[in-house]
């Protein structure tokens, strides 16, 4: 069976404004290292995953900047949504389109813009995942906990008498608040949710079918409409965009992972990070003497204490009695913002797009 990956690269990442914008979301961001979270991505998985057997699922606005960033996909690979139609959505069309080239195949879904530092111990995960999945069940990878996180989903595995390397799913559980969180790691049988996912590719699409009845319709008439036709990119995408607006807007963990009988965990611990927040940058970068985390060319402070200082431009930065503060100039725009006020930027730029309309 061939082995595939799906690359999820169709959000607008913007938690992370004004470094992030519409027009070059998180994922085309160099926030961790020199490349790009998708580049990252992309050389992780090609250790194990040949390029010509990786697909990059995303919007078609971002096409010019991914054949940019990873020339060395087949174009043909690029599958490009007409509209946002949520993750159950996006994989069963891509699964359908994987099927069609790639007809006995095995699928690792994957975010396209997070961080891991243990690459090997991934890759050995990941597997160990495709071996799994061979067996018609549903493989995810949960990570297992540091802390009490308030910002990731959770899953909740059943517990057996001995360690084992994969469990049976109990439940998906919504993001908690601090004290639910602090309980599941108290019990010792919950993990991060990952949004990484593994499973034969018709194997998924026959799971879609039977938990999405409107997913299901939709599905079968993209299938008829491709059946004698050879096209991809832009052309594709407007060919069955008629069909695509009729899927519900639907994550997969809704649609699918809290309602399939097959759902299987592997505890990973492989250093990660879903980097989705200024404040998980925290996590990534070393602070510097007075708890500050600077990423700028000239930045001079007195007497400012756990910052997060991003300068894009060839400015100097000052701050006199700055704390628990986010500063970011990127030149075509600024943010202030407190560190505890960070979930507020999609309401700020909401704002500011209304009052541009």
């Amino acid at each position: 069976m061939e082995k595939v990956a799906l690359i999820m690269a169709g959000g607008s990442g913007t938690r992370f404004w004004p470094l992030s914008t519409d027009e070059k979301p998180k994922q085309f961001l160099d926030l961790v290292s020199e490349k790009t979270m998708i580049r990252e991505t992309i050389e992780r998985i090609v250790k194990i995953i040949q390029f010509e057997k990786i697909f990059i699922a995303t919007n078609v606005k971002y096409l010019d900047e991914i054949k940019k960033e990873i020339p060395e996909i087949p174009e043909e690979n690029i599958i490009l949504e007409p509209t946002a139609r949520d993750t159950a959505a996006c994989i069963g069309y891509s699964g359908i389109i994987i099927k069609k080239k790639f007809p006995e195949s095995m699928m690792a879904v994957l975010p396209s813009d997070h961080l891991i530092n243990k690459e090997d111990e991934f890759l050995r995960y990941l597997n160990e995942a495709f071996e799994a999945a061979k067996s018609d069940v549903i493989v995810t990878l949960g990570i297992k906990p540091t802390y009490p996180e308030t910002g990731y989903g959770y899953i909740e595995y059943k517990k057996t008498s001995k360690k084992e390397e994969i469990y049976d799913v109990k439940s998906f559980r919504e993001k908690p608040n601090f004290e639910i969180a602090e309980r599941y790691l108290e019990r010792g049988n919950f993990l991060w949710n990952s949004g990484m996912f593994i499973w034969k590719t018709d194997f998924i699409i026959s799971e879609i079918k039977k938990y999405m009845p409107v997913h299901e319709k939709v599905l079968e008439e993209i299938e008829i409409k491709l059946q004698n036709i050879n096209t991809s990119g832009v052309e594709l995408s407007d060919y069955i965009n008629e069909e695509f607006s009729k899927f519900e807007k639907i994550s997969i963990d809704f649609g699918i992972m809290e309602r399939s009988k097959v759902v299987k965990v592997i505890p990973i611990d492989i250093g990660w990070n879903d980097v989705g927040s200024f404040k998980s940058l925290e996590d990534v970068f070393e602070k510097d003497q007075d708890g500050n985390i600077v990423k700028a060319d000239q930045f001079y402070e007195l007497d400012s204490e756990d910052n997060i200082i991003i300068n894009k431009e060839n400015k100097i930065i000052a701050t006199i009695g700055l704390e628990h503060f986010v500063v970011v100039n990127t030149g075509e725009a600024l943010l202030i913002c407190r560190k505890d006020k960070t979930q507020e930027i999609k309401k700020m730029l909401d704002k500011i797009k209304s009052s541009k309309s």
